[in-house]
């Protein structure tokens, strides 16, 4: 027993020294100091004069009692809740700070968006805004833009690329091509991406905002079939599903089934039937974007069509053609961590 005290003392010396030189550096605040000196000194304490102790041992009914470890138990029992509420406090110290850093960069990239060009070019009346995550998009982005019809029943399209800050000038290439952009100052996710042009989509009045892809996975030729249930008053939000349409085997087996497979996964905790949930291809009113919460920076595809089934949205699917993309390098990981992270986003959506 003498040879776990001194090691646990020695280890609660070894962590307020290492606590001490990570304030020097400013790693930690003064009070995660205060806190590792309390926690040591109580390890210290416990470990030199265990006797002071026995008061609060006595008290929860851990009395001293040879050879049944009771008070090890308890002493076990006691840093697991420590710890527990240690975890607590840097997991909410986390969300804080992850919040932030998402608020921080969605308003500079509103602030540096270019609203003196949009003034130019978002016409007044009835519109579309059509909004494009990008990343190294720069040779697929130009074809993108420019298959988009001009006007769909009556509704001006504008198109917006957001790039999320790339490094081969897809900006560039999306202002060449005739649609706006903006350019996040880090490198955060399509989600974030999305979202942000969303928020741009709104504040230029946008009726309708369809969301597609950059990479030339979706035709904007078909925009005219993914707002039809809109313009018709049937649906507050589109999802279109390349499972009632077409589209070209890419990304191997593992991808295809996945997309069954989180299909049906989504339209069992919804109770509405799903049939390609991890499309991208999708178009919303502006009322019903103003009521969604979105928090998800990647694997954000399920995100929205969740968020709206749980604001009462009315959903509808309609068949579209998603073809494999036409040049580039995809960004996607490897299948069975997109997995993973797609069912986590799928889990924190639906237990909000």
């Amino acid at each position: 027993m003498w040879a776990l005290r001194l090691l646990a003392g020695a280890a609660a010396v070894a962590f307020f020294l290492a606590a001490v030189r990570s304030y020097q550096r400013r790693n930690i605040s003064r009070l995660s100091l205060f806190t590792a000196l309390i926690a040591a000194a109580a390890v210290v304490l416990l470990a030199s004069f265990p006797n002071l102790f026995d008061p609060l041992f006595d008290t929860f009914n851990f009395r001293r009692t040879p050879g049944d470890n009771r008070r090890l138990v308890a002493l076990l029992l006691g840093a697991v809740v420590v710890l527990f509420l240690l975890l607590f406090r840097l997991q909410g110290h986390s969300d804080r700070s992850e919040r932030a850093i998402r608020q921080l960069v969605e308003a500079l990239t509103v602030e540096r968006f270019d609203w003196a060009a949009a003034e130019r070019i978002v016409p007044p009346g009835p519109k579309v805004i059509t909004i494009c995550p990008a990343f190294n998009e720069a040779e697929n982005v130009g074809p993108v833009i420019e298959a988009m019809p001009r006007e769909v029943a009556g509704y001006r399209v504008v198109p917006i690329v957001i790039d999320d800050r790339s490094e081969d000038g897809t900006a560039g290439a999306a202002r060449t091509a005739g649609a706006l952009a903006a350019t996040l100052p880090i490198r955060r996710g399509g989600g974030m991406a999305l979202r942000i042009g969303y928020d741009i989509a709104l504040r230029l009045g946008a009726d309708i905002v369809v969301s597609l892809d950059a990479d030339g996975q979706h035709l904007p030729e078909e925009i005219p079939v993914l707002i039809a249930p809109i313009v018709e008053g049937r649906a507050d939000h589109v999802n279109g599903s390349r499972m009632l349409g077409d589209f070209e085997r890419g990304g191997g087996f593992l991808r295809h089934a996945g997309v069954h497979f989180f299909s049906w996964l989504v339209t069992i905790l919804t109770g509405q039937r799903i049939t390609d949930i991890s499309s991208g291809y999708r178009a919303t009113t502006a009322e019903t974007l103003r009521k969604l919460i979105l928090v998800q920076d990647q694997f954000w595809s399920s995100e929205i069509t969740i968020e709206a089934l749980r604001q009462r949205a009315r959903i509808v699917e309609v068949p579209v053609t998603f073809l494999t993309r036409r040049g580039g390098e995809s960004k996607k990981p490897k299948s069975m961590r997109y997995a993973w992270h797609f069912s986590k986003a799928i889990g924190k959506t639906w237990l909000r």
